[in-house]
C-alpha cells in the first residue's frame, strides 16, 4: 500500500505542472490585465489619444474646454468622428467652429455625446438618443446590421473606457 501511495505522489508531482499549463494561465498571467481591461482603465480622452485617428476630435475637445468633462466620472457615450471625418468638413466651416470654441464648436461636440453608457446592444432602429446639448440623434439599424447615428455610420462600436464608451463614426455630426 505504501508503494502505491508513493507512486501516486510522484505521478502527481510530475503531472501537476503540465495540467496547470494545459489549463491556460499561471497566477501571474491571471493577475495581469488584458489589453481590453487596460483600455477600459483609461478615460474617454486618453482612450481616443491612445487609439490614434482622433487627433482632430481631441484638439476640438481641448479648444472647446470639454477635456476635463470627458475625463470626468461620466458615464458618457461618445460618437467619435475620425480624423478622416473631420477632413471631409469644409475648411471654412472648421475655421468658423474653432473661432467660437465655447459656442458653436462646443455645440457640435456636445451633439456627439449622450449621457450614460449606451452599448451597441442597447441601440434599436428608430431610437432617439438625447445628446448633452439637448438635441436628439436618430438611430437606425439596417437589415444588414449597419448602425447609423444621425446620418453617420458606426464603423467601430463598444470601445469601453473607465467613464463610458466610444462608438467610432465616419462623419462629423452637425446639429
Amino acid at each position: 500500500m505504501k508503494r502505491w501511495s508513493l507512486v501516486l505522489a510522484v505521478v502527481a508531482v510530475l503531472t501537476v505542472p503540465f495540467i496547470i499549463a494545459a489549463c491556460g494561465s499561471t497566477e501571474e498571467e491571471a493577475a495581469s490585465p488584458t489589453p481590453e481591461a487596460t483600455m477600459a482603465q483609461k478615460d474617454i480622452v486618453d482612450t481616443a489619444v491612445e487609439a490614434g485617428g482622433f487627433t482632430s476630435l481631441v484638439s476640438a475637445v481641448q479648444a472647446a474646454g470639454l477635456e476635463e468633462t470627458l475625463r470626468g466620472e461620466g458615464p458618457f457615450t461618445v460618437f467619435a468622428p475620425t480624423d478622416d471625418a473631420f477632413a471631409a468638413v469644409p475648411q471654412e466651416t472648421l475655421d468658423a467652429l474653432f473661432a467660437d470654441p465655447s459656442g458653436a464648436l462646443s455645440e457640435v461636440l456636445t451633439y456627439h455625446v449622450v449621457p450614460g453608457k449606451v452599448m451597441s446592444t442597447d441601440l434599436s432602429d428608430g431610437m432617439m438618443a438625447e445628446t448633452v446639448n439637448g438635441k436628439s440623434l436618430e438611430i437606425t439599424v439596417g437589415d444588414d446590421g449597419t448602425v447609423m447615428v444621425g446620418g453617420a455610420k458606426v464603423v467601430t462600436a463598444d470601445i469601453e473606457t473607465s467613464n463610458g464608451v466610444i462608438h467610432v463614426i465616419d462623419t462629423v455630426l452637425v446639429p
